[in-house]
């Protein structure tokens, strides 16, 4: 993804378990592999992890990302930054009681915060991070839609958003005379959970073919969050959820042992390559410095029609 082309895929570096999971000196370390190997984006929250965090307060991602870019003069001109706002607690263990919500004054504080924690003027994409239907649309597309016009964001998307409810905040920008939002992110990953079952993640909500398909009509860029399935596809110790126990899952990870053996690549690799030949951005969450360069070297896999119609081909 760049300023001249919104829907070019890239592997997007998730931060989520930055400061909290995973210890300062590791996540540096990872920043600096995924720069060095020609990674851009970063995707963060206001709200990461805040149920990690001994506070019961987000912040700990953003708080590293700023100590990062403090201690590389220079880094910021090489990364590009989305954050979110809407699930941060307003009060330390108190969620989804006290998140902040996407009023006009909840999204310019939120963004004021996450600007003082990351140590930049500007953000290159914020998000609303889930719905918030308790607030005028309105309301909320122009508090996003002034943001852009400071230029503290430099775009704007919608993440957990109904297809109806996006196509609707664009209109509505429009009418505004303010910038819409251009990006997507949903979860979405080669397997499938059963369909009409609920997800056990909070908060979370699938890609599904409307939202393809408008943004495939109205040019948005589509990001997808937990891409490898939260290391279920090669980790042992990484089970699929429940929600995931149907043929279709067995028929999937058979034909993707197959693709990965012929086109020597990890399991994790032909994933990656297959969002990202679809122009889906995938957000990979990293532990480590291997498993950073591991998701890059999906970029250099290339994966055949053929290939394609095998996954495609599976109930």
């Amino acid at each position: 993804m760049n300023s001249a082309n919104h829907t070019n895929p890239q592997i997007v570096l998730g931060t989520m378990a930055f400061g909290t999971q995973v210890d300062a000196a590791t996540s540096f370390a990872i920043l600096d592999s995924f720069v060095d190997g020609g990674g851009a984006w970063l995707d963060t929250a206001n709200c990461y992890s805040f149920w990690a965090d001994p506070s019961g307060l987000g912040g700990a991602s953003e708080r590293v990302i700023g100590a990062w870019l403090r201690a590389r003069p220079g880094a910021r001109a090489s990364v590009r930054i989305a954050t979110k706002v809407r699930q941060n607690p307003l009060v330390p263990h108190s969620w989804p009681q006290s998140a902040e919500g996407l009023s006009a004054r909840a999204v310019h504080a939120g963004m004021a915060e996450s600007l003082e924690r990351l140590g930049t003027d500007h953000v290159d994409l914020l998000w609303a991070h889930a719905e918030d239907r308790t607030v005028p649309l309105e309301e909320t597309v122009g508090a996003f839609g002034e943001l852009v016009a400071r230029g503290t964001a430099l775009r704007v998307g919608a993440a957990n958003h109904t297809a109806w409810r996006v196509e609707r905040a664009r209109s509505l920008a429009r009418q505004q005379g303010v910038e819409p939002w251009t990006a997507l992110q949903l979860r979405h990953s080669l397997v499938h959970p059963r369909p009409f079952t609920p997800l056990a993640e909070g908060g979370h909500r699938l890609l599904t073919p409307e939202d393809l398909d408008l943004a495939r009509a109205e040019g948005l860029a589509v990001w997808a969050y937990s891409s490898l399935v939260w290391g279920a596809y090669t980790r042992p110790d990484k089970q699929f959820p429940d929600t995931y126990d149907h043929p279709g899952t067995a028929r999937v990870l058979t034909a993707l042992d197959e693709v990965a053996k012929e086109v020597s690549a990890t399991k994790n690799q032909v994933v990656l390559a297959w969002l990202l030949q679809q122009g889906i951005s995938p957000i990979v969450g990293v532990s480590r410095v291997v498993h950073a360069e591991e998701a890059l070297a999906a970029r250099d896999v290339r994966l055949t029609e053929d290939h394609l119609a095998r996954f495609e081909a599976v109930p």
